[in-house]
């Protein structure tokens, strides 16, 4: 990667960090580009170089941390199905939590109204979630953990609808609950009850 390069991705970061903390303290419909380019200290102009819209820090947002996840799981090999998503809805979760309330209402957003988004039907964040997800129950499928008539397509719903709805209850509630808290209290009572009879003993 050449010096020019380098300098464009760290432009992009600074970007997606003045993005984030001011969505994180004022909410999305708070701000505008400028505010965004101001704290990022660049040119306005500078943010259409990466993005076309502020709606699109917000899926950049939305991708990164959750990017790491994914790549977490990958070195998960040796565990069990049910650490996977124990690990996967805990930190799914704090992802959500340390982006903030009003990043999780704008995501929530999002998902109740596609049409927000509709220059990246490709990246909208049910259909990353989904997938992310679907992926990890098609590994243990494929990795001989659960049975091959697992549902894949029903438990994948069944789960990110769990993790949707605690992010949607703490949407309405203003953050009255910590959402962390309740997913571990989830992942406790729950998973291996949506997913004990597909384990292969």
């Amino acid at each position: 990667m050449n010096k020019r390069q380098i300098s464009a991705l760290e432009t992009k970061h600074r970007l997606i960090t003045a993005g984030l903390d001011l969505l994180k303290s004022k909410g999305f419909d708070a701000i505008n580009v400028e505010d965004i380019t101001q704290k990022a200290g660049v040119a306005k102009g500078t943010f259409y170089t990466y993005f076309k819209r502020k709606e699109d820090i917000v899926l950049e947002i939305s991708r990164s941390p959750f990017g790491e996840i994914a790549k977490e799981l990958e070195n998960m090999e040796n565990m069990l199905i049910t650490e996977k998503l124990t690990h996967y809805f805990h930190r799914f979760m704090e992802c959500v939590e340390s982006c903030g309330i009003h990043i999780c209402r704008q995501w929530t957003r999002d998902v109740l109204d596609p049409n927000n988004v509709p220059e990246n039907k490709d990246g909208k964040k049910w259909e990353y979630d989904t997938d992310m997800l679907k992926n990890i129950l098609r590994n243990a499928i494929d990795n001989g953990e659960l049975k091959k008539d697992t549902p894949l397509e029903t438990l994948t719903h069944i789960i990110i609808s769990q993790l949707y709805g605690m992010m949607t209850c703490w949407c309405m509630s203003d953050g009255k609950f910590e959402p962390l808290e309740w997913t571990d209290k989830f992942c406790r009572l729950q998973i291996d009850a949506v997913i004990g009879k597909y384990i292969i003993k």
